[in-house]
């Protein structure tokens, strides 16, 4: 099972501590967490279901390159971190 972990900064809004969530690509693993969770899934993903804007996905210290059907391969033993994307000058 994939490791799901959320910064605290999401954290900060909903209770998502980390967790196990089976699934061979990004999001099935996503969405079983969903399913604990739902409140967390308007703060991951708009309303088609992409990643949204502000959110960037690392699967084993690479970042998520589909952030529309979010099909990036999971591997059993993976580590996910889900966090907020910074910006600003």
């Amino acid at each position: 099972m994939a490791r799901v972990h959320f910064t605290k900064n999401l954290q900060r809004h909903i209770d998502c501590p980390a967790r196990d969530a089976e699934g061979s690509t990004l999001r099935e693993v996503l969405d079983r967490v969903f399913v604990e969770t739902p409140a967390l899934r308007g703060y991951i993903l708009d309303e088609q279901g992409r990643l949204r804007q502000h959110i960037v996905v690392f699967i084993d210290g690479e970042a998520s390159l589909d952030r529309d059907t979010l099909g990036d391969a999971v591997g059993g033993k993976s580590e996910i971190h889900v966090m907020q994307a910074l910006s600003g000058g």
